[in-house]
């Protein structure tokens, strides 16, 4: 089992920035890949980015690119996102997720953070 634990969330103006965090416990040497997502009012959940075990490959939705940054921190156990430039549309719930070696899909999920942006 692995516990993924978000925070970091917040109310931000247009423009300005935050990090979100997202602490792993549990079973966290089976984690091949982390991930971001989000998820707004009436919308599917969407990526936003993801982040490799081994070697560290990155990769973002488009709508993201050049403002977000997804990094980790291995020995805490730890995947950040930083995210600038923000917009209100980037107003969501955003929840990270991990997947598992072996794994094709998303198998653990936090609980969420609310980011909200004002115009």
């Amino acid at each position: 089992q692995v516990q993924l634990a978000e925070s970091g969330g917040g109310l931000v103006q247009a423009g300005g920035s935050l990090r979100l965090s997202c602490a792993a416990s549990g079973r966290t040497f089976s984690i091949n890949a982390m991930g971001w997502f989000r998820q707004a009012p009436g919308n599917e959940r969407e990526f936003v980015a993801a982040i490799t075990r081994i070697g560290g490959s990155t990769s973002y939705a488009d709508s993201v690119k050049g403002r977000f940054t997804i990094s980790r921190d291995d020995a805490k156990n730890t995947v950040y996102l930083q995210m600038n430039s923000l917009k209100p549309e980037d107003t969501a719930v955003y929840f990270c997720a991990a997947r598992l070696f072996g794994s094709s899909r998303y198998d653990y999920w936090g609980q969420g953070t609310q980011v909200t942006v004002s115009s």
